[in-house]
């Protein structure tokens, strides 16, 4: 019992925030791949057109 009264001596009390939230979820990533512009090919990318026919030829496959 004088050791835990010792110790809030020497340190204090802290009521505010226990430390950071650990998740199990890592932090997301930002990226441009996910923005309009991109998406469409609107920038100006050669290979970015193209991924996005692609993208609209997959899409267009379902609705046979």
């Amino acid at each position: 019992m004088s050791d835990d009264f010792q110790h809030i001596l020497e340190n204090g009390i802290s009521f505010g925030r226990g430390g950071k939230k650990k998740s199990d979820e890592p932090e997301k990533v930002k990226t441009k791949a996910k923005k309009k512009a991109y998406i469409t090919g609107a920038h100006g990318s050669g290979s970015a057109r193209q991924k996005a026919k692609y993208r609209e030829q997959r899409a267009n496959r379902k609705r046979k």
